[in-house]
């Protein structure tokens, strides 16, 4: 009875470890399928762009992967890690509106009251009849790309809307400005009753789970900030600037950019407020030139989409032109059937973000130097159709 028992306990322990033996080779077979995936995307742009390094990061079924290419400094080599930090530039707009959308859930900022309303220094402005959503939809009437240059610091900036006339009636178009995302920030920190760079990296950034995210970079941290490169190679970071910490402030991770791609993704786990400040950025408020539906700083399309319409959606038309806009009212809700992205870029470095949350999908794509959009949204969208036969 003894040897029957063994031999039968025999046979359970090596059935079980056959079963683990499976799993592990599955996973590892997805691993290399996704490297494979991630490879034949990357490895030609780096190439024909010229980028010294490169951090992709992927979620597929709510399971992280990272991918680290070349090198954060052409200096002293020193190769990119899931712990490089990069600048994002526009991207950080989302956290910008990930923040203000805070404020709103908690009753501290109303999207459609009049800027001056929480500004009095902007009172007989034309920002007496411009809302907050408008300035966070780049709708206000017409404010340009870039502050101008006699008034591109913070001491400055508040004097250019108090002088600024509208092109067009509030909330008729949209023309893509760091000055109205950047003033929409501003607003949300006053409400908030704290400095934005504070409240992004002592509330914002923690409540999401990121660890390795900054507006300023800390000492303890800066040989890990990866060193961007100008389109003639020349190295070059950030510098300051009217509302650059709203704007296109943040430093992070790949790591960290995607730990928060799935909180845009799955936002049931935060508390209430966070979940409910998700849900505001990925609401739909108008669409432009139909093709793309203006979130608070996402842009979103209905999945599956073509190339060549997120092509359009990403254009440099879409950033430098005035687009009439058709509004939603009311907005429509977050739609979990819809590809969300952003694209970011300062001088020396290059970003784009893109999540389908139907899917459980998303992608992380960080380098450091300046390179063309379209050939982002090529990449990404590469990856993210050559995933769908891993899932």
């Amino acid at each position: 009875m003894f040897k029957k028992n063994l031999a039968k306990l025999e046979v359970l322990v090596t059935s079980l470890l056959l079963i683990g033996a499976s799993h592990s080779f599955a996973a590892d077979n997805t691993q290399d399928n996704i490297k494979a995936i991630v490879d034949a995307a990357i490895g030609p742009v780096m190439q024909k762009q010229n980028i010294p390094g490169m951090a992709v990061a992927v979620l597929v079924n709510e399971k992280p992967y990272y991918f680290n290419y070349g090198v954060a400094s052409k200096t002293n080599q020193q190769p990119v890690t899931d712990d490089t930090l990069f600048e994002i530039g526009s991207v950080s707009k989302t956290f910008t509106a990930t923040l203000a959308g805070y404020a709103q859930a908690q009753g501290k900022l109303n999207p459609s009251e009049r800027v001056s309303h929480y500004l009095p220094e902007l009172q007989g402005s034309a920002f007496d009849r411009i809302t907050v959503l408008q300035l966070g939809t780049y709708s206000a009437g017409g404010l340009p790309l870039q502050f101008p240059d006699a008034f591109d610091t913070q001491d400055k900036m508040l004097d250019y809307f108090k002088q600024w006339k509208p092109t067009y009636a509030a909330g008729t178009h949209r023309q893509y400005s760091n000055p109205s995302l950047g003033l929409f920030g501003y607003v949300a920190a006053k409400s908030l009753g704290a400095p934005f760079d504070e409240l992004m990296e002592k509330t914002l950034f923690p409540k999401l789970g990121l660890k390795n995210s900054y507006i300023h970079v800390p000492e303890a941290r800066m040989s890990h900030y990866a060193q961007g490169y100008t389109q003639d190679d020349e190295p070059v970071r950030v510098g300051p600037g009217a509302l650059d910490a709203e704007a296109y402030g943040v430093k992070t991770t790949s790591t960290d950019l995607l730990r928060y791609v799935e909180a845009n993704i799955r936002p049931e786990p935060l508390e209430a407020p966070l979940h409910k400040a998700i849900d505001l950025t990925q609401s739909g408020y108008y669409q432009v030139a139909g093709t793309t539906t203006q979130g608070l700083g996402w842009e979103f399309y209905p999945y599956p989409v073509k190339l060549d319409r997120l092509l359009t959606g990403n254009s440099s038309e879409m950033a430098l032109e005035a687009y009439k806009v058709s509004p939603f009212n009311p907005a429509h809700p977050p739609q979990k059937n819809a590809l969300f992205n952003k694209t970011g870029s300062t001088r020396g470095f290059g970003a784009y973000v893109v999540y389908v949350p139907a899917k459980k999908v998303g992608i992380v794509m960080l380098a450091n130097k300046n390179y063309p959009n379209p050939v982002r949204v090529k990449a990404a969208y590469q990856i993210l159709n050559a995933l769908e036969g891993v899932q």
